[in-house]
């Protein structure tokens, strides 16, 4: 009779195993930095309950970032007014505002979104490419590439997570320029976590899930 080795599996299968686990990184990383697009994240991601994602926080230098592809986001509304698509555009806030330390950043005096905003030359070229995403053919220069978590409630300053090309609202007269009632809310929003009417989490959840909503959701009243 011919003695057959046998195979002792208990020391191969950890050695396929493990060939497994170190092909899969380089696999994912064989994309990293190959893109040209950014993949809308999966519906429902935003606002609620859900944590916002957590973006870069202010650059020294900006660079224009990769937007969803052409055509890949839809524009939702309530009452009427504009609301950006959730898988492209879920809201992301900025790492180096916290509640702890909003004296030192958003509450300041002097002001803080000027110096944490990304140049013309990076916003114009994004919301060009951020139009194309969303489909918007109107007058670029009636909308708003807007943060929907707002620079002043600690949104994200260039995550395109946190950007959207917002169209006119209803009743907008084309070749005016920018007139949009979110504006008031951002400033409401912004005077609320300043004076500790609300969290700063509370505001941005409430703001990235419907900005329309989001005064009426915490009780904050706007300044007419």
């Amino acid at each position: 009779m011919v003695n057959v080795p046998r195979v002792d599996r208990r020391r191969t299968a950890p050695a396929r195993l493990r060939g497994v686990l170190l092909a899969v990184p380089l696999l994912l990383c064989a994309a990293c930095g190959s893109g040209t697009s950014v993949t809308p994240a999966a519906p429902g991601s935003a606002g609620g309950g859900a944590a916002l994602a957590v973006g870069p926080g202010p650059q020294q230098e900006y660079r224009v970032a990769a937007q969803p592809a052409a055509g890949s986001c839809r524009y939702g509304s309530s009452d009427g007014q504009p609301l950006p698509d959730p898988r492209c555009t879920p809201g992301a806030v900025n790492p180096a505002v916290t509640q702890s330390n909003l004296r030192q950043t958003l509450c300041r005096r002097g002001g803080y979104t000027a110096g944490v905003r990304p140049p013309r030359q990076v916003t114009d070229a994004e919301k060009r490419l951020n139009a194309r995403s969303y489909g918007y053919t109107g007058r670029l220069s009636d909308a708003e590439y807007d943060h929907l978590v707002p620079l002043g409630v600690g949104g994200d300053p260039n995550d395109p997570r946190n950007l959207w090309v917002e169209p006119p609202s209803p009743g907008h007269v084309s070749g005016s320029g920018t007139a949009n009632p979110k504006d008031d809310v951002e400033s409401a929003l912004h005077d609320a976590v300043c004076s500790g009417q609300v969290s700063l989490q509370a505001a941005q959840r409430a703001v990235a899930s419907n900005w329309t909503t989001a005064l009426s959701s915490l009780g904050v009243t706007a300044e007419k």
